[in-house]
């Protein structure tokens, strides 16, 4: 599998790919970041399992998920996100792309465009709503807008099969992604920000009736679950809405404890 050094060196060094420059030095060539993320991942991924990656960006998650012997079904609506997975998973015929945003229901969505940070380029309005004038947010604008194709976890479950874990992180657009959900799962996660709280509580919400019943989170980029437990929706939602502004964002990670 390689560990695709030379693609995202050259990827690096395109001025068709300077806005991904950061995202690309941060997110590869870091052993002991790879490290940790295998190790984290490994309780939800084994080899063999298929793995949905929802708002893939630049794809180090699926280099994770690769390293642990899934086939990932990666989801990308930006261009020049997918110039990225397309340059550095050329020959990886275990990584299915996908060229669009993930909904609620399958069909076209405006998608806002952040080209300074395309890392939070988002389908949410509501979500550069919450960015305008907050803390931390100061410096980020969305200046462009694409239309794009939206597909659904479901509509991927048909075509792709069940996967074992799905990781959604896709700005604010985390509860119409699971809206899109109609069945149970073994795990998944989903991202949220202290911007956009109501999404993940909407989120909980949503995870619950498909009977989901165990949640921890992970902070920041960190790789590690803070209260080392399952705990129910309602304590998740509490400790969500307890998070300082300055806590940012993080990751839900959601399992079913009992099988029904």
């Amino acid at each position: 599998m390689g560990t695709h050094s030379a693609a995202v060196e050259a990827l690096k060094t395109d001025p068709r790919t300077a806005a991904l420059r950061r995202s690309l030095e941060v997110y590869y060539g870091n052993p002991d970041r790879d490290a940790a993320m295998d190790a984290f991942y490994a309780r939800f991924v084994r080899p063999g399992d298929l793995v949905f990656d929802i708002g893939s960006h630049v794809g180090d998650h699926i280099g994770s998920f690769r390293r642990l012997g899934a086939r990932v079904i990666a989801v990308e609506p930006q261009p020049l996100c997918l110039r990225a997975l397309r340059a550095i998973y050329a020959d990886d015929d275990q990584v299915t792309l996908i060229e669009a945003a993930c909904g609620a229901q399958p069909g076209r969505i405006g998608f806002l465009v952040n080209s300074a940070n395309p890392t939070v380029s988002t389908a949410s309005t509501d979500f550069v709503t919450a960015a305008a004038g907050a803390g931390g947010w100061e410096d980020q604008v969305w200046d462009g807008q694409i239309e794009v194709p939206v597909t659904t976890v479901d509509t991927m479950i048909a075509e792709h099969g069940t996967p074992t874990f799905v990781k959604i992180d896709v700005e604010g657009f985390e509860d119409a992604v699971l809206a899109g959900l109609s069945r149970p799962l073994p795990a998944l996660s989903f991202e949220f920000t202290t911007i956009g709280r109501a999404v993940a509580l909407r989120c909980l919400d949503r995870l619950a009736v498909l009977g989901f019943d165990g949640f921890d989170v992970a902070l920041g980029d960190d790789k590690s679950l803070t209260l080392g437990r399952w705990v129910d929706a309602k304590e998740m939602a509490a400790h969500l809405l307890a998070l300082p502004h300055e806590a940012n964002s993080g990751d839900v990670y959601c399992v079913r404890t009992t099988r029904g």
